[in-house]
């Protein structure tokens, strides 16, 4: 199959997380070269250091952040790159953590609402509040970057309880592997970041989840494979080739058999370079899941092959320009749908899931939060099952609406 690529030699980047499986299984199981692939894969220290690269060529593509390729566009943190994703790498995986000592304080505040789940911060709002009425300086949270999930899913989390994110706490930008380190210190109270770096900060001591991801939202995006839009235009068979083998390693990495191997290819020194005892578990969560009885629920923690979880959803792209919109990110000048249309490309999708033989969406878009039990999405190839799709607050998200759902929450303040 090498005969018609443009090119075969790729550099893809990474950040050590757990989401980077697709891109680490395709190239330690040798999906990458059965297309004909060579592929180095590049370990990164930072977001900003992976967007950069990509965009000045350094880098063919990278494991991004899910609103990354639509910043890099925009030009909202350097130069504007145009940037397309044409393949989702996971959904969910990320979690909530603070340290032992705001745990015990949010559980002595209210520990009806620490025993409540999905958990809200209403507990930790008490104990904000108590912390304002003392003199006290605000707490400290780090995300890993300004345009990710995880920046927007803690925010969403904290001003549902009535916290303002800007004015009531402090957000910080750090690295996922140094989040354990710098909590343990003190000189961050609390953190949002993919696994298994919230695993590794419990089993030192140091943090307790206080919620996950999938707990704010059932399914929510989270990483995606990131190009230059030039890159894509110029080489679209070697796009085809990378898409099919990510196909197939998103689809080995879901099984539930093969979790174990993959807890330890990625907690080996070229890739996460974390303990496989932390890496293994981190691959299902922990109580509400079960580590020791991986089945479909649980294995739901993270998920990257199931439920369409590969096919990049403009809703996805739309979701997260609204959240753009609502901190201040973007004005309302921007063409959210026109945006989310030139960066999420699920018609580059579709030709590789068909020569893989996998199902795809026909559809671009579908409504979130719209289903609280297991459905079939009939607007396909083959029928999809999915998965429930509940948002922990109740509300549901139209891409078709995306200024209405925005306003709704009162643009760059709480819902």
């Amino acid at each position: 199959m090498t005969g018609n690529l443009e090119q075969t030699e790729l550099r893809l980047g990474f950040i050590p997380l757990n989401d980077a499986a697709p891109l680490i299984a395709g190239k330690a199981l040798g999906l990458f070269a059965d297309e004909g692939l060579d592929v180095t894969l590049a370990r990164e220290v930072s977001w900003a250091n992976v967007r950069d690269k990509v965009a000045v060529g350094l880098l063919d593509g990278a494991h991004m952040l899910g609103p990354m390729p639509i910043a890099a566009t925009l030009g909202l943190s350097g130069p504007a790159t145009p940037m397309i994703a044409p393949f989702s790498l996971n959904l969910n995986g990320s979690a909530i953590t603070v340290s032992r000592a705001l745990a015990q304080a949010m559980r002595a505040a209210d520990p009806a609402g620490m025993a409540r789940r999905p958990r809200a911060a209403r507990p930790l709002r008490a104990v904000i509040e108590a912390r304002r009425a003392a003199g006290e300086p605000p707490l400290t949270f780090a995300v890993v970057f300004p345009f990710s999930m995880h920046n927007y899913e803690l925010r969403y989390w904290l001003a549902e309880a009535g916290v303002d994110p800007d004015r009531d706490v402090r957000l910080v930008i750090t690295p996922p592997p140094r989040m354990a380190q710098r909590l343990a210190s003190g000189e961050i109270d609390g953190f949002c970041v993919t696994a298994p770096w919230n695993a590794l900060a419990v089993a030192e001591g140091s943090g307790e989840i206080v919620t996950y991801a999938s707990e704010i939202w059932r399914v929510g995006p989270d990483k995606v494979l990131g190009v230059t839009a030039e890159w894509a235009e110029r080489r679209p068979n070697t796009l085809q080739a990378l898409l099919r083998a990510l196909l197939r390693a998103a689809a080995w990495c879901d099984a539930p058999a093969n979790r174990s191997e993959l807890g330890a290819i990625l907690a080996g020194p070229d890739y996460l370079d974390a303990p496989v005892d932390v890496v293994r578990p981190s691959l299902v969560g922990s109580p509400p899941y079960s580590p020791d009885e991986p089945g479909e629920a649980s294995l739901d923690y993270v998920i990257y092959h199931r439920y369409a979880a590969s096919f990049p959803w403009r809703s996805h792209a739309v979701w997260f320009l609204t959240q753009m919109l609502r901190w201040g990110q973007i004005g309302p000048q921007v063409d959210i749908a026109a945006v989310a249309e030139s960066v999420y490309r699920p018609d580059l999708f579709r030709p590789a899931a068909a020569a893989v033989g996998q199902a795809a969406p026909l559809v671009e878009e579908k409504v979130e939060g719209a289903h609280a039990e297991p459905w079939t999405l009939d607007e396909a190839t083959s029928p999809i099952r999915m998965a429930p799709d509940l948002f922990f607050d109740g509300r549901r998200f139209d891409a078709a609406q995306p200024q209405r759902y925005a306003a709704g929450f009162e643009i760059g303040r709480m819902g």
